[in-house]
Protein backbone atom coordinates (compact mmCIF):
# COMPACT_ATOMS: atom_id res chain seq x y z
CA UNK A 1 0.00 0.00 0.00
CA UNK A 2 1.30 3.47 -0.91
CA UNK A 3 1.79 5.58 2.20
CA UNK A 4 1.22 9.31 2.62
CA UNK A 5 4.94 10.17 3.10
CA UNK A 6 5.72 8.47 -0.21
CA UNK A 7 2.90 10.36 -1.97
CA UNK A 8 4.16 13.66 -0.54
CA UNK A 9 7.72 12.95 -1.69
CA UNK A 10 6.56 11.99 -5.19
CA UNK A 11 4.42 15.12 -5.58
CA UNK A 12 7.20 17.33 -4.22
CA UNK A 13 9.71 15.80 -6.64
CA UNK A 14 7.48 16.43 -9.67
CA UNK A 15 6.74 19.98 -8.51
CA UNK A 16 10.33 20.99 -7.81
CA UNK A 17 12.54 18.97 -10.18
CA UNK A 18 12.46 21.36 -13.20
CA UNK A 19 13.44 24.36 -11.07
CA UNK A 20 15.95 22.34 -9.05
CA UNK A 21 17.70 21.32 -12.29
CA UNK A 22 18.02 25.00 -13.19
CA UNK A 23 19.13 26.13 -9.72
CA UNK A 24 21.75 23.38 -9.54
CA UNK A 25 23.61 25.22 -12.32
CA UNK A 26 23.64 28.49 -10.36
CA UNK A 27 25.50 29.65 -7.21
CA UNK A 28 22.24 29.57 -5.21
CA UNK A 29 22.65 27.37 -2.12
CA UNK A 30 19.96 25.40 -0.25
CA UNK A 31 20.49 27.62 2.82
CA UNK A 32 19.85 30.70 0.69
CA UNK A 33 16.49 29.24 -0.32
CA UNK A 34 15.75 28.40 3.32
CA UNK A 35 16.36 31.98 4.41
CA UNK A 36 14.45 33.35 1.41
CA UNK A 37 11.43 31.24 2.31
CA UNK A 38 11.59 32.44 5.91
CA UNK A 39 11.81 36.10 4.86
CA UNK A 40 8.84 35.63 2.53
CA UNK A 41 6.89 34.11 5.41
CA UNK A 42 7.75 37.07 7.63
CA UNK A 43 6.55 39.37 4.84
CA UNK A 44 3.32 37.36 4.57
CA UNK A 45 2.74 37.72 8.33
CA UNK A 46 3.16 41.49 8.04
CA UNK A 47 0.75 41.59 5.11
CA UNK A 48 -1.79 39.55 7.09
CA UNK A 49 -1.53 41.87 10.09
CA UNK A 50 -2.31 44.86 7.85
CA UNK A 51 -5.48 43.17 6.62
CA UNK A 52 -4.42 42.31 3.06
CA UNK A 53 -5.17 38.64 3.48
CA UNK A 54 -5.78 37.77 -0.18
CA UNK A 55 -2.31 38.98 -1.18
CA UNK A 56 -0.87 37.22 1.85
CA UNK A 57 -2.33 33.93 0.67
CA UNK A 58 -0.21 34.04 -2.49
CA UNK A 59 2.92 34.94 -0.54
CA UNK A 60 2.33 32.03 1.86
CA UNK A 61 2.09 29.64 -1.09
CA UNK A 62 5.33 30.95 -2.60
CA UNK A 63 7.11 30.72 0.76
CA UNK A 64 5.85 27.16 1.16
CA UNK A 65 7.26 26.28 -2.25
CA UNK A 66 10.65 27.63 -1.18
CA UNK A 67 10.45 25.39 1.87
CA UNK A 68 10.09 22.37 -0.41
CA UNK A 69 12.69 23.62 -2.86
CA UNK A 70 15.58 24.01 -0.42
CA UNK A 71 15.63 20.36 0.63
CA UNK A 72 15.18 19.19 -2.96
CA UNK A 73 18.15 21.30 -4.10
CA UNK A 74 20.30 20.02 -1.23
CA UNK A 75 19.61 16.42 -2.16
CA UNK A 76 20.00 16.99 -5.92
CA UNK A 77 23.40 18.66 -5.53
CA UNK A 78 24.59 16.45 -2.66
CA UNK A 79 24.85 19.50 -0.43
CA UNK A 80 22.61 18.23 2.36
CA UNK A 81 24.28 18.97 5.70
CA UNK A 82 23.39 18.42 9.34
CA UNK A 83 23.39 22.17 9.97
CA UNK A 84 21.22 22.80 6.91
CA UNK A 85 18.64 20.35 8.21
CA UNK A 86 18.62 21.95 11.66
CA UNK A 87 18.40 25.45 10.16
CA UNK A 88 15.50 24.41 7.94
CA UNK A 89 13.62 22.81 10.83
CA UNK A 90 14.23 25.79 13.11
CA UNK A 91 13.07 28.35 10.56
CA UNK A 92 10.02 26.20 9.78
CA UNK A 93 8.95 26.43 13.44
CA UNK A 94 9.61 30.18 13.46
CA UNK A 95 7.64 30.54 10.23
CA UNK A 96 4.63 28.71 11.68
CA UNK A 97 4.75 30.95 14.76
CA UNK A 98 5.19 34.20 12.84
CA UNK A 99 2.30 33.46 10.47
CA UNK A 100 -0.09 32.70 13.31
CA UNK A 101 1.08 35.78 15.20
CA UNK A 102 0.28 37.77 12.06
CA UNK A 103 -3.24 36.33 12.14
CA UNK A 104 -3.46 37.11 15.85
CA UNK A 105 -2.57 40.72 15.09
CA UNK A 106 -5.25 40.78 12.41
CA UNK A 107 -7.86 39.49 14.84
CA UNK A 108 -6.90 41.99 17.53
CA UNK A 109 -7.32 45.01 15.27
CA UNK A 110 -10.35 43.80 13.30
CA UNK A 111 -13.79 45.04 14.32
CA UNK A 112 -16.32 42.63 15.82
CA UNK A 113 -18.53 43.12 12.75
CA UNK A 114 -15.77 41.96 10.43
CA UNK A 115 -16.44 38.96 8.21
CA UNK A 116 -13.50 37.31 9.95
CA UNK A 117 -15.72 36.63 12.95
CA UNK A 118 -18.74 35.22 11.15
CA UNK A 119 -18.40 31.93 13.08
CA UNK A 120 -16.74 32.91 16.37
CA UNK A 121 -16.34 35.94 18.58
CA UNK A 122 -13.03 37.74 18.59
CA UNK A 123 -12.06 36.15 21.92
CA UNK A 124 -12.71 32.61 20.69
CA UNK A 125 -10.92 33.32 17.43
CA UNK A 126 -7.84 34.49 19.35
CA UNK A 127 -7.98 31.31 21.44
CA UNK A 128 -8.19 29.29 18.23
CA UNK A 129 -4.92 30.86 17.04
CA UNK A 130 -3.13 29.60 20.14
CA UNK A 131 -4.65 26.13 19.81
CA UNK A 132 -3.58 25.96 16.16
CA UNK A 133 -0.06 27.08 17.06
CA UNK A 134 0.32 24.65 19.95
CA UNK A 135 -1.06 21.67 18.01
CA UNK A 136 1.18 22.46 15.02
CA UNK A 137 4.25 22.53 17.24
CA UNK A 138 3.20 19.25 18.88
CA UNK A 139 3.29 17.52 15.50
CA UNK A 140 6.81 18.72 14.73
CA UNK A 141 8.11 18.15 18.25
CA UNK A 142 6.97 14.54 18.43
CA UNK A 143 8.78 13.72 15.20
CA UNK A 144 11.95 15.53 16.30
CA UNK A 145 11.97 13.84 19.69
CA UNK A 146 11.31 10.42 18.16
CA UNK A 147 14.12 10.79 15.62
CA UNK A 148 16.55 11.83 18.37
CA UNK A 149 15.64 8.53 20.02
CA UNK A 150 16.42 6.70 16.77
CA UNK A 151 12.78 6.07 15.82
CA UNK A 152 11.08 6.68 12.47
CA UNK A 153 8.19 9.14 12.70
CA UNK A 154 7.10 10.47 9.30
CA UNK A 155 3.55 9.22 9.64
CA UNK A 156 0.59 11.52 9.97
CA UNK A 157 -2.35 12.85 8.06
CA UNK A 158 -1.57 16.54 8.45
CA UNK A 159 2.06 17.66 8.20
CA UNK A 160 3.47 21.13 7.59
CA UNK A 161 2.75 20.93 3.87
CA UNK A 162 -0.95 20.45 4.49
CA UNK A 163 -0.99 23.19 7.12
CA UNK A 164 0.57 25.70 4.72
CA UNK A 165 -1.86 24.82 1.92
CA UNK A 166 -4.91 25.05 4.19
CA UNK A 167 -3.78 28.35 5.68
CA UNK A 168 -3.08 29.80 2.22
CA UNK A 169 -6.52 28.73 1.00
CA UNK A 170 -8.11 30.23 4.11
CA UNK A 171 -6.42 33.52 3.36
CA UNK A 172 -7.28 33.48 -0.34
CA UNK A 173 -10.94 32.63 0.36
CA UNK A 174 -11.25 34.95 3.38
CA UNK A 175 -12.06 31.98 5.60
CA UNK A 176 -9.26 32.30 8.11
CA UNK A 177 -11.23 31.02 11.10
CA UNK A 178 -12.26 27.86 9.24
CA UNK A 179 -8.66 27.30 8.13
CA UNK A 180 -7.44 27.66 11.72
CA UNK A 181 -10.09 25.22 12.97
CA UNK A 182 -9.00 22.65 10.36
CA UNK A 183 -5.34 23.13 11.24
CA UNK A 184 -6.01 22.80 14.97
CA UNK A 185 -8.22 19.73 14.68
CA UNK A 186 -6.15 17.77 12.17
CA UNK A 187 -2.86 18.70 13.83
CA UNK A 188 -4.12 17.22 17.10
CA UNK A 189 -5.16 14.09 15.21
CA UNK A 190 -1.73 13.88 13.59
CA UNK A 191 0.00 14.34 16.94
CA UNK A 192 -2.04 11.40 18.23
CA UNK A 193 -1.10 9.33 15.18
CA UNK A 194 2.58 10.01 15.74
CA UNK A 195 2.44 9.23 19.44
CA UNK A 196 0.71 5.95 18.66
CA UNK A 197 3.30 5.14 15.99
CA UNK A 198 6.15 5.83 18.40
CA UNK A 199 4.48 3.76 21.12
CA UNK A 200 4.12 0.83 18.73
CA UNK A 201 7.81 0.98 17.87
CA UNK A 202 8.92 1.16 21.49
CA UNK A 203 6.60 -1.67 22.49
CA UNK A 204 8.36 -4.17 20.20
Amino acid sequence: MVKLPEIRKTLARYATEPLVRFLSRTPVSPNTLTWSGFLLTAAAAAIIATGHIFAAGFVVLIAGFFDTLDGALARWTNRATLFGGILDSTLDRLSDTILLLGILGLFLVAGEQSALFALLTKEWSVLLVFIALASSLFVSYIRARAEVAGLECQVGLFTRTERVVVLALGLLLNQVVIALAIIAAFSLITAGQRLLHVWQQTRN
